[in-house]
């Protein structure tokens, strides 16, 4: 397990997704992280594939694509993939690096069995996933 000191450990810290999440939650989650290093131009995830895995943005920036439509630019401390990790449906839309990216990648297996292992994260997650929904639906009022 990680300890604080271990940089995906605060990285985590500050993703508003893990906002609820425990000193111990957060160490689990850092410990089944991968970082990765994306190129600009790189398709991270494609829309209609099945999901593997989510991503949290440590530096950079990405764009996210449905039907050829820009629907967002995402940047540090930010996340894509939670959706399909937890309904396990195909992935909603495409996610491509606009700069040099670093992201921690957190596989749909790993990111299943921590929130079923550890229900306070799974609540807090469902919180920030709900509030995000939110959010979105009361933009969308008319």
């Amino acid at each position: 397990m990680t300890t604080p000191a271990d940089p995906r450990h605060a990285m985590l810290r500050a993703v508003p997704l893990f906002a609820e999440a425990s000193p111990d939650d957060l160490a689990a989650l850092a410990a089944a992280a991968t970082e990765v290093e994306i190129p600009p131009g790189r398709t991270i995830v494609r829309q209609g594939d099945p999901a593997n895995g989510l991503f949290v943005i440590v530096e950079g920036r990405c764009h996210v694509v449905r039907d050829g439509a820009v629907l967002a630019t995402l940047g540090p401390g930010e996340w894509f993939g939670e959706l399909a990790v937890l309904d396990r449906g195909p992935r909603v839309a495409s996610v491509v690096a606009d700069a040099p990216s670093r992201l921690l990648a957190l596989s749909a297996w790993d990111a299943e069995r921590l929130l079923l292992e550890r229900p306070p994260l799974a609540l807090g997650v469902a919180r920030t996933l709900a509030s995000r929904l939110r959010t979105a639906t009361e933009d969308h009022r008319h």
